[in-house]
């Protein structure tokens, strides 16, 4: 996925305000039974077809929300990834500003664990998701039904 200018300029100025790790030492740690928690922040749907044996979901879009609820010692070593270690990054530093003190984003993400071949979680896609068509080619099909419904009754 390309990213856009301005969200990658966003990310890369908080690189340097948030500590980084990778798939090989998150992998390491957990083979060392090292405590920490891994948190996938990645969207549902992306949870829901596999994730990190180990991980809890809190998305980027409700972390900040309930991250006090799932890990209430701000003490703990947190480690976050996403698709590719931007959203991680991102979540991260919204972290740090809440008070956590050991959070630290996972570079490569998703992407790069399964490269490595590691252990995952298979997810199982539901059969109203493989069907779904994209939303904007459902809310172009909505409309042209809606414009064929209004022309019926009129005169040409």
């Amino acid at each position: 996925m390309s990213h856009s200018p301005a969200f990658l300029k966003l990310v890369n100025g908080l690189r340097a305000k948030v500590r980084e790790t990778n798939p090989k030492t998150v992998k390491l740690k957990m083979d060392k039974g090292t405590p920490f928690v891994l948190v996938d922040v990645r969207e549902e749907s992306e949870w829901n077809a596999g994730h990190i044996p180990g991980a809890i979901h809190l998305s980027k879009g409700i972390i900040e929300r309930d991250v006090e609820a799932k890990i209430p010692d701000k003490s703990t070593e947190v480690i976050l990834y996403c698709g590719g270690g931007f959203r991680s990054v991102l979540s991260a530093h919204n972290l740090k500003l809440m008070g956590y003190k050991n959070v630290i984003s996972m570079d490569g993400g998703w992407r790069e664990w399964k490269e490595k071949e590691y252990p995952i979680v298979e997810g199982k896609a539901s059969k109203n998701n493989m069907n779904q068509k994209p939303a904007q080619e459902t809310l172009s099909l909505k409309f042209t039904e809606s414009k064929k419904r209004t022309n019926k009754g009129k005169k040409k």
